[in-house]
């Protein structure tokens, strides 16, 4: 049967070909990225029950369902991925507890600073004890981080410091106060099983955050001399 469709030219094909070789090229990225965050919830896993020494390549590619030639065909080492999962601990954390340094609500920013904190705990338990066990073996790879955590850490001491002197809340060590807020929240993390067995729940039973964000933060707003929300006492 006669058509009268316009002959198809060299870009015409050109073009198909781009839009086939483009779904296969997004395909394959997709395929990547699916793999690597396989590897990656995997390293965290090892990791986190293992440390560093302890845990191994061919046990991070059988949880991710890899062999271990697969494996070191998506990652240059172990000591890359875990240096990676490490610094997006430090980073995440860098990110997410800045203290607003034109602020004069002491009570808002404590609030907020133990919330975030908790979150973090509980919404990334792995990622939190691959720190905590990298610092209980010494640090070693922890050399770039530290000045930067005591500049951050600095400048929220001095933003308390600053409130302490205009009266806004009670004479305190404000680094003291900031360690006290970070084992506290981060002890639901590292203790997970603990936590787990002392509040009666299974093993992969959810946290209720809600009454923990609670004491914790009136426990950080009357040790600072401020006064709860009466809602946050209920």
């Amino acid at each position: 049967m006669p058509t009268n469709a316009p002959p198809v030219t060299e870009a015409d094909i050109e073009t198909g070909s781009n839009v086939v070789s483009g779904t296969l090229l997004s395909r394959s990225k997709q395929g990547r990225e699916r793999i690597m965050g396989a590897i990656r919830e995997a390293a965290i896993a090892e990791f986190s029950r293992h440390g560093f020494k302890g845990a191994s390549t061919k046990a991070i590619a059988e949880r991710a369902g890899l062999t271990k030639p697969q494996l070191h065909y998506y990652i240059a080492s172990k000591e890359e991925l875990y240096e990676e999962l490490l610094y997006s601990v430090l980073n995440g954390w860098s990110g997410a507890f800045q203290f607003d340094s034109q602020s004069d609500n002491p009570k808002k920013v404590l609030s907020s600073y133990v919330r975030k904190k908790l979150d973090y705990a509980l919404d990334n338990p792995g990622l939190s004890r691959i720190f905590t066990t990298e610092v209980l073996g010494g640090g070693r790879n922890l050399g770039k981080y530290w000045p930067v955590a005591v500049k951050s850490t600095q400048q929220k001491v001095e933003l308390i410091d600053r409130w302490i002197a205009e009266g806004r809340m009670r004479p305190l060590d404000a680094r003291l106060l900031l360690m006290q807020i970070w084992g506290m929240t981060q002890h639901y993390a590292d203790y997970g099983v603990q936590v787990h067995i002392m509040l009666g729940l299974a093993p992969d039973e959810a946290i209720d955050r809600e009454p923990i964000v609670r004491e914790l933060t009136n426990f950080v707003l009357l040790g600072c001399g401020l006064a709860p929300d009466p809602h946050q006492s209920e």
